[in-house]
């Protein structure tokens, strides 16, 4: 049998066919557009998501295949809000995770309301982008639009619905919105009654690899699919890629250089992190996982090369950025280009370069940006590593992931073994995974990252180049402090 694995991004949706085995056989990929009508803003047309999943599923499956085709599961970009009317009908453009509209609210949620009682509510305090805020955004700027709301849901789930006619969110997804008692994996009565919103206004629950349903009959027939192909409830995309890297039960960690940048570490256990600088969510495997989550990751190494540099050959550019110049950089890049979240969760934070010199070359600045990031991911390893958590290794994934040049970069930042994997498509490759839990494939997700997932190399971190970076982390992490203040100012 056959399942899909949806990656609904931020940029575009990416589907992969994969057999029971494991082996992907097909990848499609289909881009929509982005919209920022205001400074900070971030929005996109639900319906852009569905026109091309739809597309790239019928590309997807040939004639041949399409009666083998079991199951469908769908990781997706996290907290975006979408909003239904009576008749389920999109209210206004989604509002995605990279917004940063709802500073007053967040601010206003963390001190008013408290994050002490937020983290006792919902394991977590507020964030710019989390769902939450957005909500209290909306009623306050949008009230028209704010009374038509009869469902409150996330971008892969708008997706699910429009598959099955079935309104749902798994636990990974919804831990994200701030609405969610993580520990007890049930709806906030306390956070949905301080947004203005009641229980019946929410999808239903599901681990994600539970079945929802299946294919609605009219859906099947445009998609050329059988009315029983089951979906399942599916996952954040931090919980699908580290379910499509195996890291699953206790103690795994993946890193993920996408779009944002994350660090993930799975326990089969609850538990909090007392700053809060972590993320405290649900995991697709049915445990938990702490998160850190930074806003701008490969996206950084995109916009100075494409932007900056007006070039989309990345690896010329880093081409002369050799081994002994490893630690020895004396730019520093701050990569705050949309704020940041973890650890700081500062939404008026923004981007620097700091140290040029009149012998600062192009190369300099190109790896100051592959470093900013990798220290800024290290910030939250460090958190995790204040916790008793004794992280020695990582599972590597995303974009920026296939640069062999960041990946020494991280893996000497960090000081971890980093293990690459034989599927890099993270996102996609879990929620194929949880699809074939979901049709019987395999007993359980541990199961399934036992067998499917495959290690095809190690980085190990240098000693010499390590002690180097360690110096050199030191003075990064003093550069924020100074700024934060005069970002406000800036931004103003």
């Amino acid at each position: 049998m056959y399942y899909i694995g949806i990656d609904l991004g931020t940029s575009a949706v990416k589907l992969l066919l994969m057999d029971g085995e494991g082996k992907i056989h097909r990848i499609v990929s289909r881009e929509y557009p982005l919209s920022f009508p205001h400074p900070g803003w971030s929005e996109q047309n639900p319906e852009d998501w569905v026109l091309e999943t739809f597309a790239g599923l019928r590309e997807l499956v040939t004639d041949r295949e399409r009666g083998q085709v079991a199951g469908i599961g769908c990781g997706g970009q996290m907290h975006g809000l979408v909003v239904l009317d009576e008749e389920d009908r999109v209210i206004r453009p989604a509002i995605l995770w990279n917004d940063g509209r709802t500073g007053k609210e967040t601010e206003w949620l963390n001190t008013v309301v408290g994050k002490e009682k937020l983290s006792a509510l919902t394991a977590n305090i507020a964030f710019a982008g989390f769902t939450a805020p957005k909500l209290l955004w909306m009623r306050e700027n949008e009230p028209e639009n704010f009374r038509r709301i009869r469902k409150i849901m996330l971008p892969k789930d708008y997706l699910n619905y429009r598959l099955t006619g079935v309104h749902s969110c798994d636990y990974s997804d919804a831990s994200g919105m701030l609405l969610l008692d993580v520990k007890n994996k049930t709806w906030s009565r306390e956070m949905l009654e301080i947004c203005g919103v009641s229980e019946a206004q929410m999808p239903g629950l599901y681990e994600s690899y539970d079945c929802i349903g299946t294919l609605l009959p009219e859906v099947a027939e445009q998609l050329g699919l059988s009315d029983q192909v089951k979906v399942c409830a599916g996952a954040g995309d931090n919980a699908a890629a580290a379910i499509g890297t195996g890291v699953v039960g206790e103690g795994g960690c993946n890193i993920s250089l996408g779009t944002s940048g994350t660090i993930f570490i799975s326990s089969e256990k609850f538990g909090v992190d007392p700053n809060n600088a972590l993320h405290a969510f649900a995991h697709a495997d049915g445990g938990y996982h702490l998160m850190g989550c930074m806003l701008s990751a490969a996206s950084c190494n995109k916009w100075f090369c494409e932007d900056v540099l007006h070039t989309e050959d990345y690896a010329s550019e880093q081409k002369d950025i050799t081994p002994e110049k490893l630690g020895r950089n004396r730019v520093f890049f701050l990569p705050y280009l949309m704020g940041e979240r973890s650890p700081i969760n500062d939404v008026e934070a923004r981007g620097t370069f700091t140290g040029l010199t009149m012998d600062t070359c192009r190369s300099d600045l190109m790896q100051a940006v592959l470093e900013g990031v990798a220290f800024a991911i290290r910030d939250s390893l460090e958190v995790a590593r204040s916790l008793g958590l004794e992280l020695k290794k990582s599972r590597i994934c995303g974009g920026g992931a296939k640069s062999p040049l960041w990946r020494e970069i991280m893996a000497n930042v960090c000081n971890l073994e980093l293990e690459m994997i034989e599927s890099e498509e993270g996102p996609g490759y879990g929620g194929a995974m949880l699809a074939a839990v979901t049709c019987g494939e395999y007993e359980s997700v541990k199961e399934a990252a036992g067998r499917l997932v495959k290690i095809t190399g190690t980085i190990q971190p240098d000693p010499e180049i390590s002690a180097r970076y360690e110096t050199q982390y030191q003075k990064f992490r003093q550069i924020y402090p100074v700024m934060k203040a005069l970002f406000p100012v800036l931004n103003a």
